[in-house]
């Protein structure tokens, strides 16, 4: 006779997992509520003064969980802010570099609404990084392990972050997001998600 106790308790997430999960998943779902029964077009519109639109939005913050989940698996090195050959992060921080890192350009990218994105292909490519998600989260073996966080001056140098904290910070970018985006919902035809 086989124990199979034992191997369905350890596919059952603890208590804290499970809890950031689940609040990680409605924030998601508050952000996604906020393109329902929209078409591409408007989910590229900017209808405030913010260069904003909720396609992009909802573009940032699946890569920035997608980048963060990457953290957690591969450290620091998942993160690169290199900058290119001769510009210095003086010049960049104040808007005067010669060249853009790649980074900060698909950064960009990330915030808007392109020709040749869809809201069902955006929506999509999150739901596979969020299911990629629960899935590094499940397996990792403490949410106390810690990584050193990438240099780039808006991290304190010599500063870690934990498995815990990184899902903390996805949720709390995807909460202030999905606020954003709610407004520009508003904005665009005077539905809120709440």
């Amino acid at each position: 006779m086989t124990d199979t106790t034992t191997a369905t308790t350890s596919t059952i997430l603890d208590a804290e997992r499970a809890d950031l999960l689940a609040e990680l998943a409605e924030a998601r779902n508050m952000l996604i509520n906020t393109v329902r029964g929209l078409t591409d077009e408007q989910a590229g519109q900017k209808p405030t003064v913010s260069a904003l639109c909720l396609g992009g939005l909802i573009k940032h913050v699946a890569s920035t969980e997608e980048a963060w989940l990457r953290f957690v698996v591969e450290g620091s090195s998942a993160m690169s802010f290199a900058m290119p050959e001769g510009v210095t992060w003086e010049d960049f921080m104040a808007g005067q570099a010669r060249e853009l890192p790649q980074w900060a350009i698909e950064r960009g990218r990330d915030f808007q609404m392109l020709p040749e994105d869809t809201l069902p292909a955006i929506l999509d490519r999150y739901a596979r990084i969020a299911a990629r998600t629960e899935e590094i989260v499940a397996g990792v073996e403490d949410l106390s392990a810690t990584w050193p966080v990438p240099d780039a001056p808006w991290n304190e140098p010599g500063s870690v972050r934990s498995i815990r904290r990184v899902l903390i910070h996805v949720i709390a970018e995807t909460t202030q997001h999905a606020g954003h985006a709610d407004i520009l919902r508003e904005t665009i035809d005077g539905q809120t998600t709440t």
